[in-house]
């Protein structure tokens, strides 16, 4: 059996197993406090993965210390979604070819389903071309965490078990963790058909509201598309970022800083987009 078959076996296999391990809460049954447990990990990792993987690591959209880099990277890489080198690298990688045939998940070219989750299982996705994430690799306890990527995962669902037992293990830990990858990968799917696209983007990127709500403020993704570097992704007080909110506060506690936000150049072409939309969605209507 060929490398690529193994490594597409044992995707399968973790990715069905987790999901079936989440039934057997039939069997230990949903109590509050693994039920709290699972939604205190979902928000966690969720903010790992959208202020850590996405924000930071592939965006470089704000400034840390070397300690809470390393801080970031492990609440990241405990929601399974391997190392900080690999996941942004294939996020790079998008943005370059968004909703081309090179994209490794355009629903356009490559279908629903293989956009949601079957592309992270493809051997030919396994490795990251470092050289597109030179400003990562000089930092050996990343380099660590590359290559020991299930580590904080397994110490997570220990501790789970060690507090709640195999409620905390399947409500808490696999709820949770399957929660957040679904929550994930409908930003490399359903973002790119569904929303309402309010800038002009050389890709299919959409904003959606109820994507945003999801993901803490990832579903703002054709705002996202248009301003890549911004730290912050919801541009009006009615598109909830929660992720934004969480950095502002951790700005204010000193342990992030230099956070990248819209111009005002950005926000007043943004509110006149807008405008200009509802102008024309109202002329219809009376027509």
């Amino acid at each position: 059996m060929s490398s690529a078959h193994l490594f597409r076996g044992f995707h399968l296999f973790l990715l069905v197993g987790v999901h079936a391990v989440c039934l057997l809460a039939f069997q230990t049954g949903v109590e509050l406090h693994t039920l709290l447990l699972c939604i205190g990990l979902y928000v966690l990792r969720m903010f790992g993965v959208t202020a850590g993987y996405h924000r930071y690591f592939a965006h470089r959209s704000y400034k840390t210390s070397r300690a809470f880099q390393f801080v970031l990277a492990v609440l990241a890489i405990s929601s399974g979604q391997r190392g900080v080198f690999w996941w942004s690298w294939h996020h790079r990688h998008h943005h370059r070819h968004s909703d081309t045939p090179d994209d490794f998940h355009s629903p356009m070219h490559q279908g629903l389903l293989y956009s949601h989750l079957l592309w992270w299982m493809d051997d030919a996705h396994r490795t990251a071309d470092l050289g597109k994430v030179r400003d990562l690799t000089p930092y050996p306890e990343l380099a660590w965490l590359e290559r020991y990527h299930s580590v904080p995962g397994i110490v997570l669902a220990a501790l789970c078990y060690a507090w709640a037992g195999w409620g905390g293990l399947i409500v808490g830990f696999c709820w949770s963790t399957v929660m957040v990858w679904h929550a994930t990968f409908t930003i490399n799917s359903l973002s790119h058909i569904w929303g309402r696209r309010d800038h002009e983007t050389d890709d299919d990127s959409r904003n959606n509201g109820v994507l945003a709500l999801l993901t803490m403020g990832e579903g703002w993704h054709n705002n996202h598309h248009r301003y890549p570097s911004s730290a912050r992704q919801g541009m009006g007080p009615w598109q909830l970022d929660l992720t934004w909110m969480g950095l502002r506060v951790l700005e204010r506690l000193g342990l992030v800083w230099d956070l990248r936000s819209h111009s005002p150049r950005a926000m007043a072409e943004w509110r006149q987009r807008r405008r200009r939309g509802s102008e024309v969605s109202a002329s219809s209507s009376g027509s």
